[in-house]
């Protein structure tokens, strides 16, 4: 057994891909799956399922994540768009454009990785809770930043920082690629915020026929990007807060849902997936409990901000639910989440 941890979250899937892995359900993500996800391709048509990259616009879902800026890289001190290179040689004939961004990784259309939410946890059964990642990785040995907080106050932390483990990058080299299936919230129940039980979504799957294999890639259309792309990138948070469906992370037959189904990742179109904030419940609690089910015990990826309208439109007009899913994220080491531009092939 790992040296990392000698228990285990109860229901979690620690240790059941080895004790060293840091792809949790991607795993299921096989060659196998891919030939599932090819099989459903009939017409060849592809979907872009992102959002542009600086929507929502400013920082009003999360003060945290400010819109990307695009700046010219600099060339002899110069701004390098429209760079006459025959500043650098009176022979050439070119003229040169290159930038860099300045991104929030989470701030659009993105994957999390498992780095993103922890747990405390005690891992060795000695009492002792602390602060751990999927599969028993440790804050500060394996995801470390340059503070901790202990007992009430910030402590230094040495470097170097970053997810040292478990970063997004697994998932690039992974490819993110398989079947996926839709799951329609909107048209089922509208644009109105409600929380989403395992007794609603049982009955769009009933009603629309979604066949859920295990290893699929399932996304949760809610509507809540169409809301957003009509702000124009100037987001109307109380609009928002009341718009859309949003999986409601209290609901333990929902959860176990996710445990039973074998799903490999969950994909929405809303701000975060769940519902935030959750629905209340006493004494000690995760605030995020979808995010912690999911990325902390189970291992599988969530995805938030997704573009789905189009091609939700299309599989109902062929009364189709699945289709061809290539979602692979930056292959950015050390980082917590990506931005995306996931394709939908129909």
């Amino acid at each position: 057994m790992s040296k990392r941890w000698q228990q285990r979250p109860e229901g979690s899937t620690w240790g059941d891909f080895g004790h060293d892995d840091q792809l949790g359900r991607v795993n299921l993500l096989t060659p196998e799956k891919v030939l599932e996800g090819i099989q459903e391709v009939r017409d060849g048509r592809t979907f872009c399922l992102s959002l542009p990259l600086d929507y929502p616009g400013g920082a009003v879902l999360n003060p945290r994540r400010g819109p990307p800026r695009v700046s010219p890289t600099l060339q002899d001190g110069c701004p390098c768009i429209n760079f006459p290179t025959v500043r650098l040689d009176p022979r050439n004939t070119d003229i040169v454009s290159d930038d860099q961004v300045t991104l929030a990784l989470q701030y659009s259309t993105q994957w999390d990785s498992f780095a993103h939410v922890g747990a405390f946890f005690d891992v060795n059964g000695d009492g002792k809770s602390e602060k751990v990642y999927y599969n028993g990785y440790r804050a500060n040995e394996h995801v470390v930043g340059p503070m901790d907080y202990q007992d009430g106050r910030d402590v230094p932390v040495d470097g170097p920082y970053g997810a040292l483990a478990l970063d997004i990058a697994n998932f690039a080299v992974r490819g993110m690629q398989g079947r996926a299936v839709m799951i329609d919230l909107k048209k089922h129940f509208g644009l109105e915020r409600r929380f989403i039980r395992m007794a609603d979504l049982q009955q769009v799957i009933d009603a629309d026929r979604v066949e859920v294999r295990r290893g699929d890639m399932v996304l949760f259309r809610t509507g809540f990007t169409e809301v957003l792309m009509q702000m124009n990138r100037n987001p109307d948070k109380d609009k928002l807060d009341a718009t859309g469906c949003v999986l409601d992370g209290r609901d333990k037959d929902l959860l176990q849902w996710v445990s039973d189904s074998g799903v490999s990742a969950l994909c929405a179109d809303n701000y975060a997936v769940e519902g935030l904030p959750a629905v209340q419940a006493l004494g000690r609690r995760p605030s995020l409990p979808l995010h912690q089910h999911c990325l902390f015990k189970l291992g599988v990826p969530l995805a938030e901000l997704w573009w789905l309208r189009d091609l939700a439109d299309a599989l109902a007009a062929q009364q189709r639910t699945a289709f061809l899913l290539t979602a692979p994220p930056l292959r950015l080491p050390g980082a917590v989440g990506s931005p995306v531009t996931p394709i939908a092939t129909t």
